[in-house]
């Protein structure tokens, strides 16, 4: 290939086309990588406030025994701050049961025997799965067979107890789907992440691994603010006017934004349903309400809106300033109320569950994501067709299965299949 020919043009500077553009950039292919927001990072964005705040937008944690994580980022330069393994739940009655290591460790997480979230046979039947997923590659647990989840734990054999107590609140806040619907076969995929290793973030927040990638890739690779309105013949055309020549193109785009620029394509592009949540902060002054012990809040109420409650600067402390704490609260799915009035009724609840205290918390933010994961039912292949025609390819998870694993995995997949093309 030489110099006067176009570089491989990446529409997207989320994780897999950063992904993608690290492993072309290794192979010594010239990339562009183009994105019309004004940083690297896609969905894995931080903000940081004036008053010194780091606001992951959407309750966000690496996995770190990702296969592809494992193999693309330097863990040590991250400075990854790990959650405790176990959770608080808070059940239906208002009560709360806090369980330790309840994959890694499942006998001693589950150690009571008069233990409200299950019976002793459903913390024998955790212990079943953890033996079957630990016999399985990744790639073996997602070509599984699958069902919907709810209906793989009943047929398991849990009490409904265990389902709406444990695994509703903790893999239904995982895959934004409280209802279980998500397919059986990933999680099994998931449960084993859990198993093998820990829910981390970076020291200065999620948006460090895009940058991190970014970072590698030489100057004037990515161009930020760089809309691109539609794809022209081997290129593409920017909101601009400016006209962009390629040797191939590569949509790194969630599904609705590859939606809209495939029919004028020609290309084939199946819809797939995406899934919503808001993320919404508060800051409670002094000692943290977590009481820093790194474990992440689950509510087992079935018509509440507080999901799961994190104190993220617990783990990692750059993410509030000294004498305040960061409230981090998810709400799954659409309800129907705008951005004030959920952070009211979150406020009500919050109060309701950490006490009186809780009045003094003050709303900071929201993100209302509402394409944060892809659905993923039971059926669906656990990756779709990277190339969609002559020169011009796809990545991320939309094309694959709902986590950073799948985005980095379909990044690299695209990088080297150009590069075996050449």
């Amino acid at each position: 290939m030489t110099r006067s020919q176009p570089p491989i043009v990446i529409v997207g500077a989320g994780m897999a086309g950063l992904a993608c553009a690290t492993w072309l950039h290794r192979a010594g292919r010239p990339v562009l990588v183009l994105d019309a927001a004004d940083a690297v990072g896609g969905r894995v964005r931080t903000d940081r406030t004036p008053d010194g705040f780091r606001l992951d937008r959407g309750f966000q944690v690496l996995l770190t025994d990702y296969p592809e994580a494992r193999r693309i980022f330097d863990y040590g330069a991250l400075d990854l701050r790990a959650f405790r393994s176990g959770a608080v739940i808070r059940l239906p009655n208002g009560s709360e049961t806090t369980l330790q290591n309840p994959l890694q460790r499942p006998l001693a997480a589950f150690s009571a025997l008069a233990s409200p979230i299950g019976t002793l046979a459903d913390k024998l039947r955790i212990l079943s799965l953890v033996r079957h997923v630990q016999r399985h590659t990744p790639a073996e647990l997602l070509a599984r067979p699958a069902t919907d989840t709810l209906t793989f734990l009943r047929r398991y054999g849990w009490s409904e107890a265990m389902i709406d107590n444990f695994f509703r609140p903790f893999f239904g806040g995982v895959f934004l789907d409280r209802g279980l619907g998500t397919a059986s076969n990933f999680f099994e995929f998931v449960f084993q992440q859990f198993v093998r290793g820990q829910a981390a973030v970076p020291a200065l927040g999620m948006q460090q691994l895009p940058e991190q990638l970014a970072a590698r890739l030489p100057a004037g690779t990515v161009r930020l603010n760089a809309p691109v309105e539609a794809l022209d013949g081997p290129g593409v055309r920017l909101a601009s006017g400016e006209t962009l020549a390629a040797a191939a193109v590569v949509l790194a785009l969630d599904g609705p934004a590859l939606a809209r620029l495939l029919p004028a394509a020609g290309a084939p592009g199946a819809v797939v349903a995406g899934r919503l949540t808001t993320n919404t902060y508060f800051v409670a002054e002094g000692h943290s309400p977590g009481r820093g012990d790194g474990l992440l809040r689950l509510n087992a109420a079935p018509n509440a809106l507080a999901h799961n409650v994190s104190f993220p600067a617990d783990v990692a402390p750059a993410y509030a300033p000294a004498g305040q704490a960061l409230v981090s609260v998810s709400t799954h799915g659409d309800t129907g109320l705008s951005e004030a009035a959920l952070a009211g009724h979150l406020h009500e609840e919050l109060i309701a569950w950490f006490g009186p205290n809780a009045r003094q918390w003050r709303h900071l933010r929201s993100y209302r994501i509402a394409h944060a994961l892809p659905a993923y039912p039971a059926g669906r292949p656990a990756q779709g067709p990277l190339k969609l025609a002559d020169g011009l390819y796809r990545c991320g998870d939309w094309a694959a299965y709902p986590s950073l694993n799948a985005a980095l995995a379909t990044g690299r997949e695209v990088a080297e299949m150009l590069v075996r093309s050449a």
